[in-house]
């Protein structure tokens, strides 16, 4: 068998990421990829490392800025390794960039897959007296990431804008939008002011290239679907 720098060539993180997958990986070789550290015959750096992580969780690691001790942390814990400039801007991207994952949901929130998946996120205006209008953005895998209260009173032209349901969804890279409000009545009949403005943003998503997948109109006790109803 093949030995890399003394380390077995299966032993390399990197060949257990091809074989096994990144997650097979304990956080100090994932650190020491990160960091393009090679490994010693005995480990020591994997070990260092290890050490490192025990006093220092990684929630905290996160937070660290290149203008405090953190890095001196690092070098000191890995006695003498001196790490560059490079390598701790390159752990600081990788950190944000798991952080934005996190933001977005990617992996830990549930798919969007029916209309009763979104009832959650319009119950508080179910039994409201006056007309809200919501929108509930999802990334590319159908995960809400953000929802917006976009007004409060009856659905109008001049109250529902097509720019106040896009703007914050391209602040936020949504993929797609889907659009509630309440009938203080409690019938949940599409009117034609609804209808209409559900096809104006309809046709303003397409512009946009963010699609609209739905319209639901909730009662107190009841809710309908306008995609399912063929409303739009």
């Amino acid at each position: 068998m093949y030995k890399i720098n003394g380390v077995h060539e299966v032993e390399q993180p990197i060949y257990k990421i091809q074989l096994n997958g990144a997650e097979a990986l304990p956080d100090e070789e994932l650190l020491a990829l990160v960091l393009r550290i090679p490994q010693r015959n005995d480990f020591n750096v994997l070990a260092k490392l290890r050490g490192f992580l025990k006093r220092n969780p990684l929630q905290s690691l996160a937070d660290f800025q290149l203008a405090t001790p953190a890095g001196q942390i690092i070098n000191r814990e890995l006695k003498g390794k001196d790490l560059t400039k490079a390598q701790l801007l390159t752990l600081k991207a990788v950190i944000e960039f798991a952080r934005r994952v996190l933001d977005r949901g990617l992996g830990t929130e549930p798919s969007i897959t029916s209309p009763v998946d979104v009832l959650p996120e319009l119950r508080d205006i179910k039994d409201k007296k006056r007309e809200y209008f919501v929108t509930v953005f999802l990334n590319a895998r159908n995960q809400i990431i953000q929802r917006e209260v976009v007004s409060i009173g009856s659905l109008s032209a001049s109250l529902v804008h097509p720019r106040e349901v896009f703007a914050p969804a391209i602040a936020s890279s949504a993929a797609s939008v889907i659009l509630g409000h309440n009938h203080p009545s409690g019938d949940v009949t599409p009117s034609r002011e609804d209808i209409e403005l559900t096809r104006r943003i309809v046709q303003a998503g397409e512009i946009m290239g963010i699609e609209v997948l739905d319209h639901l109109i909730v009662g107190s006790e009841r809710f309908l679907s306008m995609k399912e109803a063929n409303v739009f």
